[in-house]
């Protein structure tokens, strides 16, 4: 009797994917071919708002532009290395410097135009109020009248 075993291979992908973005701080995006930073991003929502949060460690607020277009919201910015020492040796160098990008497509509409963002502490906090006929609505029910 033979028996098969069934490999997944995107299984893998996700694993070694996931050894690479302990390894170098910054998950590696592949566009084109070429490897970029990205980061990792937390999308929330409740009645009345959409929140992202973005972990953005070592990275400025001035570094860091946020636009919405056609319901798609993108993050991009430069984590700047900035060299100190002239040849400095190292043992390891695990800290990647570069630009990074990551559009998000929102679930629902919002108003962009009342957004606040907050960077504090290497997080960004990015609260977009949704749009009237985006919020929940509830209808109430009246009993019927007996007649």
């Amino acid at each position: 009797m033979t028996h098969l075993i069934r490999r997944d291979p995107f299984a893998e992908f996700a694993t070694f994917s996931r050894a690479l973005d302990r390894t170098f701080g910054f998950p590696l995006a592949r566009a084109n071919g070429e490897a970029r930073l990205t980061f990792p991003v937390d999308v929330s929502e409740t009645d009345d708002k959409i929140t992202i949060k973005a972990s953005l460690p070592g990275v400025q607020s001035e570094d860091v532009d946020i636009s919405f277009d056609d319901g798609v919201l993108t993050i991009k910015g430069e984590k700047k290395h900035e060299e100190t020492e002239e040849q400095p040796n190292y043992y390891r160098k695990e800290i990647r410097y570069g630009a990074f990008a990551r559009s998000l497509a929102l679930p629902t509409e919002v108003k962009s135009g009342e957004a606040a963002a907050e960077f504090a502490g290497g997080v960004l906090t990015i609260s977009l109020p949704k749009a009237e006929q985006a919020k929940r609505q509830t209808i109430k029910i009246t009993p019927a009248s007996r007649n």
